[in-house]
């Protein structure tokens, strides 16, 4: 199976995030660097499931990218060791 991008260009909806965060935890989906993120302290304080669903399919830069899957894998930030494995390289 060929290991894909998300394209986070376009945004998600509130379906596709729920869907592709699935039961991972949703808080590793969350950008720390984005500025909304700081913020409001979402570390100390993280916001529910629901909200930072609707916060991200609303504000697409406070995902983490790159996004790759391959399958049921993801890879969520450039971490170069997590994308050689899910992408196969």
């Amino acid at each position: 199976m060929k290991a894909e991008e998300i394209d986070l260009n376009r945004g998600l909806t509130e379906a596709e995030l729920d869907a592709l965060i699935g039961s991972r935890d949703y808080k590793q989906f969350l950008n720390p660097r984005n500025e909304m993120y700081r913020e409001r302290n979402m570390k100390e304080k993280p916001p529910s499931r629901a909200e930072a669903i609707r916060l991200m399919a609303k504000n697409p830069n406070l995902i983490r990218r790159p996004i790759l899957v391959n399958g049921s894998n993801i890879a969520l930030g450039f971490e170069e060791k997590t994308f050689k494995d899910v992408s196969g390289i």
